[in-house]
């Protein structure tokens, strides 16, 4: 182990009784006194990665090691860690002072030991004067401080919080966030941070690392998380986001929206699918009437000071709607060819206001495409034009038969577009969740789970809700069968 890590945790997967993985090969290292947040939405098992860490639950492979020793199989109360929990978890009897004074008289310490130490922590948390208060008196915010109290009188080396603050209203929220940053900062001990909220985790945090589906997404810095997402989730989940499909040109060449830009990436290749992402805040904006116009008083708009000097790919749009949010408008412009952006800017632009729309290539994020544009499936040609995919029988065409015989193994390639949704389940071949949408410019992309625990890839300009009970539907034409082993397809969206 490197003395730096305070904890290591090594392929560590959490499978329930069910089958399903809460945790899937998860590998994480934090330096000691880092904090560090492990942000996803609800189900991504961020709590069950902390639950473990904890030693609340055991893992069904991997390991975790806490300064070294493997603890996987250690039970909490032997783990230099403390967990303060979202419900705070406070004893109703007990007042303020015995509340935080409870750990240490379960370790039978002297009376003179615990007063001081429940007084330094009761002074780090805010809280002198509230020993005698009987904690349902208390606010929200003075009970989850009565928590913290409580965890770092015992002075771990290790402050584990599920998610604390997701009970307080905002602006408690905010400054408890301030208060939690300057106690880690005085005690200099280790944290690690659970939330869903992704505000939080980029303010509070020295790492912060994104989870869905049981996996670590991108684990980074809050910039490098903001501004370098890895992937169209990391984009989508953290802040807002204009997520589009593209083609990487070469290097520094990059083709969305029927257009050409400069960008700064390199190294994906020649005629290569990507994802595009770009920030609202960085689409430089203005009236497109006012191109070349200088501003004829002080309080007028100057286009050559609205604009960035240089040779810049220009495309223009419509703005469809204006909301003040308090620094910036926000607004949704759409252009001619149907593709809709979100943009924020210090200006306000009404409704029906054709705009012109830059972005400067360091602006420009390139991220791999993580499934290219079809969905791929392990299959076998059966009798009677049929192929086995996906745990059923599905027909294709003679053509697509021909080059195989009955029994052979296939790739089946199905583009996400080709892949249609029904209303009623019964009217698909499978049935399924929509369990994630992201909105593409000018389509949808959805990835739905199968009830066998598949998942299917869609594009589609339908408005689908996460949740969405949904029939799946395959033409045979739109089923290709390729032999297995082949390098990805690499063709236009």
């Amino acid at each position: 182990m490197t003395n730096d890590f305070i904890i290591e945790v090594n392929h560590v997967s959490k499978q329930f009784e069910d089958g399903k993985f809460a945790l899937n090969d998860v590998s994480l290292q934090v330096k000691k006194g880092e904090f560090v947040t492990i942000l996803g939405p609800s189900g991504c098992g961020k709590t069950t990665l902390l639950r473990c860490i904890a030693g609340f639950q055991v893992a069904s492979s991997g390991d975790i090691l806490l300064k070294g020793e493997d603890v996987t199989s250690t039970p909490p109360y032997k783990r230099p860690v403390n967990t303060v929990f979202q419900k705070y978890a406070l004893f109703p009897h007990l007042n303020v002072f015995d509340n935080v004074a409870f750990g240490l008289k379960m370790k039978k310490m002297e009376e003179e030991t615990i007063v001081r130490k429940v007084k330094a922590a009761l002074k780090m948390a805010n809280l002198m004067g509230y020993e005698d208060r009987e904690v349902d008196t208390l606010s929200g915010g003075q009970q989850q401080r009565v928590a913290i109290a409580r965890a770092i009188v015992n002075e771990p080396e290790v402050l584990l919080l599920d998610e604390p603050l997701s009970a307080l209203d905002l602006k408690m929220r905010h400054d408890m966030q301030i208060e939690l940053k300057e106690l880690h900062k005085q005690l200099g001990i280790t944290f690690i941070y659970v939330t869903h909220d992704q505000e939080e985790a980029l303010t509070l945090s020295d790492r912060v690392v994104v989870m869905s589906e049981g996996k670590i997404q991108q684990i980074g810095t809050p910039t490098d998380i903001y501004n370098e997402p890895q992937n169209c989730f990391v984009a989508d989940f953290i802040g807002e986001s204009n997520i589009l499909s593209g083609r990487m040109i070469k290097d520094r060449k990059v083709e969305f929206c029927g257009k050409v830009f400069d960008c700064i990436d390199e190294g994906f290749g020649e005629d290569v699918p990507v994802d595009v992402v770009i920030r609202p805040e960085d689409i430089y904006i203005w009236d497109k009437k006012d191109e070349g116009r200088k501003a004829k008083n002080e309080d007028d708009v100057d286009y050559e000071d609205r604009v960035p000097k240089g040779k810049f790919t220009k495309w223009y749009s419509t703005v469809q709607t204006c909301i003040f949010k308090g620094v910036h408008y926000e607004m949704r412009a759409l252009t001619p060819d149907g593709y809709e952006f979100l943009i924020q800017d210090y200006h306000e632009y009404l409704p029906g206001t054709e705009i012109g729309m830059l972005v400067k290539p360091e602006d420009i994020q390139i991220m791999k495409k993580s499934r290219y544009i079809y969905n791929s499936f392990e299959g076998e040609v059966e009798k009677n034009g049929k192929v086995y995919f996906l745990g059923a029988e599905w027909d294709a065409t003679e053509e697509q038969l021909a080059p195989f015989a009955v029994g052979d193994k296939v790739e089946v390639c199905v583009p996400f577009r080709f892949v249609e949704l029904q209303d009623y389940e019964e009217e698909g071949k499978l049935s399924g969740e929509v369990a994630f949408i992201l909105y593409k410019g000018n389509h949808y992309h959805l990835t739905v789970r199968t009830d066998n625990g598949d998942n299917i890839e869609v594009n589609t300009n339908d408005v689908w809700d996460e949740h969405d009970r949904v029939g799946i539907t395959i033409a045979p034409e739109h089923i290709r069968l390729r032999p297995t082993g082949l390098e990805p397809l690499n063709e236009p969206e």
